[in-house]
C-alpha cells in the first residue's frame, strides 16, 4: 500500500494558485472567478454532474466532451476550459471541486477581503444583508465576503462570525447561558 494519503489541501492549493497566476497574466480573473463559482454551483446543484466527476469509471474522453459542451454553451473562458481539459489528462479532475474552491478563496484573500458567516433566525432580505455587510466592511476597515444561511433552530436573533470574531445574539445562546447558570447554581 502506498504512503500517499491521496490529494492534499496542499495540492489543491497548488493548482488554484497556478490557476490565479494564470488568469491574472491573462487579465481574465473576474471571468475565471465567476466561471469558476458557475462549475461549483453546477457541481452542488446537479446530482449527475457530481456523479460524473466522482465516477472513476468515466474515460477521460468522456470527461473532455462533457467540459467542452458545458464550457462552449457558457460561453467559458479558454484559460479555465484548458485548465480544466489539464485536470482531466493528469487524472486530478475527480478533485476539482476542492481546487476551484481554493481558487475562489485565493482570489478573495488576494483582493484583501475578510471571509464572514452571518446565520438569523429569519430570512433576511438582500437590503438587510447588504447593511450588515456594509457595517461590517466600517467595522472591520476591510471588504466583506459575506456567507449567509437562515437557521431557524436560532428561535431569534443573529450569529456573525469574521475570522476569529464572533458575535452571538440568538435567543438559542441566551437560554443556554441561563442553562448553564441554572447547573451551577
Amino acid at each position: 500500500m502506498s504512503k500517499n494519503k491521496g490529494f492534499s489541501i496542499t495540492s489543491a492549493e497548488r493548482y488554484s494558485l497556478a490557476l490565479y497566476e494564470l488568469a491574472s497574466e491573462s487579465n481574465v480573473l473576474s471571468q475565471v472567478e465567476d466561471h469558476s463559482s458557475s462549475i461549483l454551483n453546477l457541481i452542488s446543484s446537479s446530482k449527475d454532474f457530481s456523479d460524473l466527476i466522482k465516477d472513476p469509471t468515466n474515460s477521460q474522453e468522456d470527461l473532455l466532451k462533457v467540459i467542452d459542451r458545458i464550457s462552449n454553451d457558457n460561453k467559458f473562458e479558454s484559460l479555465l476550459k484548458n485548465f480544466l481539459s489539464f485536470l482531466i489528462t493528469k487524472r486530478r479532475f475527480f478533485y476539482v471541486e476542492q481546487i476551484l474552491k481554493s481558487f475562489i478563496e485565493t482570489c478573495s484573500q488576494k483582493r484583501g477581503e475578510l471571509k464572514a458567516e452571518l446565520k438569523s433566525a429569519k430570512e433576511l432580505s438582500g437590503d438587510e444583508i447588504s447593511k450588515i455587510t456594509d457595517e461590517l466592511t466600517k467595522n472591520f476597515s476591510s471588504r466583506i465576503k459575506l456567507n449567509y444561511k437562515h437557521d431557524k433552530s436560532l428561535i431569534g436573533g443573529l450569529i456573525v462570525q469574521v475570522g476569529s470574531t464572533m458575535v452571538d445574539t440568538s435567543i438559542k445562546n441566551k437560554l443556554q447561558q441561563i442553562e448553564n447558570r441554572m447547573i451551577e447554581a
